[in-house]
C-alpha cells in the first residue's frame, strides 16, 4: 500500500491528514507574492507542514483508503498501523523516509521528527494551472538631474518690450492656442478609443478561452526545435489575432500552421502577460482588418479578435 498516494488526494481537499500514531499533514493557505530582486511572481499555494504532536485517529484516512480499496475500515486501519511501525523503525535506523510530492521525514538528534515539504505540488486547487513566472524589470528613464543642469547654467535674456498697435497677433496666438488644445484633445481621444477598443477585446477573448484548456499554457513532453521563419515585411497597426502562448516553440508552430493555409502570420512580440501573441495579418486600415476579421472568424476561428498596436 503507498500510503504517500492516499494522503496526497486528501491533501487537495482537507488541511490536516492524521496518520495514527505518527503525525499529522497540515496545510496553510499562502497569498501570491511578488519577490523583490528576481521579480518572479509566485502564485497562492498551500505550504505543508508536519505535526507530531496530532495522532489520534480521526477516521479520516482509514475511510478513504477503505472505500478506494474496497476492504472494510478495521482492515484499512491495519494497514496503516503496519506501515507507520515499518516506517518508524527505519527512521530509527536513521534512515529518511520520502513521501512523494510531500516530503521527507527524518530523526533528528533529540529523537523528534522533522519534515522538509516538497515544492514539486501545489495543493491548491484554486491555483490550477497556474505557475510561477519572471517578469522583466521597467526601465524608467529620470531626467531630473540633466533639467538641473540646464537651469544652472542656461543664461537668461531679457527683452525689452516694444509696444506696437499689431492687437491682431494677440488674436492670432489665441486662435492658435485654441487650435492647439482642440488638436492635443482630439489626439487623446483616439488614443483611449484605442486602448478601450484593446482592452475590451482582451477581455472578451480571455472569457472566451477560460472555458477551455487555453492552448497557451499546454506543454509539449519532446520540445520542438527552434524554427527558423522568413516572414515577409508587413506593416499596418491594425492586427487580427490568432493566440498568445506561454511558450514560445508553440508561438512558431502556430505560425507555420497558419502560413500553410495562406495567411500572412507573424509574431509580433510578447504582450503586458508575457505571452507571444500570434496574428493572421496586419492591415493599415481598421476598414481592411475589420473585413479580414469578419471572414476569418466564419471560416476559420470564431475566437480571432481585432489588435490596435503601433510596433516598433
Amino acid at each position: 500500500m503507498q500510503l504517500e498516494t492516499y494522503i496526497s488526494d486528501l491533501l487537495y481537499r482537507y488541511d490536516c491528514i492524521t496518520v495514527p500514531q505518527l503525525g499529522a499533514f497540515l496545510t496553510n493557505r499562502v497569498s501570491a507574492r511578488v519577490h523583490d530582486t528576481t521579480h518572479t511572481f509566485y502564485p497562492p499555494k498551500k505550504v505543508l507542514s508536519f505535526n507530531e504532536q496530532l495522532q489520534h485517529n480521526d477516521g479520516l484516512l482509514a475511510n478513504y483508503i477503505a472505500e478506494v480499496e474496497k476492504v472494510p475500515y478495521a482492515t484499512a486501519n491495519d494497514k496503516i498501523s503496519k506501515q507507520v511501525k515499518a516506517i518508524k523503525s527505519y527512521l530509527i535506523e536513521g534512515e529518511t523516509i520520502q513521501f512523494e510530492n510531500i516530503g521527507e521525514l527524518v530523526l533528528n538528534t533529540e529523537g523528534k521528527i522533522v519534515f522538509n515539504p516538497s515544492s514539486h505540488i501545489n495543493y491548491l486547487t484554486d491555483s490550477f494551472g497556474l505557475s510561477h513566472f519572471t517578469s522583466a524589470d521597467i526601465k524608467r528613464e529620470v531626467y531630473k538631474e540633466e533639467v538641473e543642469t540646464i537651469e544652472e547654467t542656461a543664461p537668461i535674456a531679457f527683452t525689452p518690450e516694444k509696444r506696437s498697435n499689431n492687437n491682431w497677433l494677440k488674436y492670432a496666438a489665441a486662435a492658435v492656442i485654441v487650435l492647439g488644445l482642440s488638436g492635443f484633445g482630439a489626439a487623446n481621444y483616439y488614443n483611449n478609443s484605442v486602448e478601450n477598443h484593446n482592452q475590451l477585446a482582451q477581455e472578451e477573448a480571455n472569457a472566451q478561452l477560460d472555458a477551455k484548456v487555453q492552448e497557451a499554457t499546454f506543454v509539449i513532453s519532446n520540445p520542438l526545435p527552434a524554427a527558423t521563419l522568413s516572414l515577409e515585411k508587413q506593416t499596418g497597426n491594425y492586427h487580427i489575432v490568432a493566440g498568445a502562448f506561454r511558450v514560445e516553440a508553440n508561438s512558431n508552430k502556430k505560425v507555420e500552421q497558419l502560413r500553410s493555409m495562406g495567411y500572412k502570420a507573424r509574431k509580433i512580440g510578447k504582450n503586458r502577460y508575457g505571452l507571444h501573441e500570434v496574428v493572421y495579418e496586419s492591415f493599415e486600415t481598421r476598414l481592411d482588418a475589420q473585413r479580414a476579421l469578419n471572414k476569418i472568424r466564419s471560416e476559420h476561428n470564431k475566437d480571432a479578435w481585432l489588435l490596435i498596436k503601433k510596433l516598433d
